[in-house]
């Protein structure tokens, strides 16, 4: 598979796992599946420049809590994402907490799921 359908590929887990997290929380809500599509892409891209300098600015914090803090570092992602996307909205920092721990999980299922069909 082309780097192009691989790109396609993740865009289309991640939006699936988004919807689904909001689905499933209550303190979360998408307006329509095309913010969804929005959502997936500000976070990818959040994740690609924002959240490396964020891991290095907390390297300290995140030694001592041995990784749990990046918990914390995802669930701030969650919540500058709900500030630039119209139709996105996260009613707390604990349900930006759990939300990208049940994208994060679905993601992972969904991406297992999506190797095992590109080998085949």
């Amino acid at each position: 598979m082309n780097n192009a359908m691989r790109v396609i590929s993740k865009l289309i887990i991640t939006t699936l796992s988004v919807f689904f997290a909001a689905w499933m929380l209550k303190g979360i809500s998408i307006d329509k599946f095309t913010t969804a599509i929005l959502v997936a892409i500000v976070l990818s891209v959040l994740n690609i420049y924002i959240k490396p300098v964020l891991i290095f600015l907390t390297i300290p914090i995140t030694f001592f809590t041995f990784g749990i803090f990046l918990l914390v570092i995802n669930a701030f992602i969650i919540i500058i994402t709900s500030k630039l996307v119209n139709g996105f909205y996260v009613s707390s920092f604990m349900q930006a907490f759990w939300f990208s721990i049940i994208v994060s999980v679905v993601s992972s299922v969904l991406e297992i799921i999506d190797a095992k069909f590109r080998d085949v």
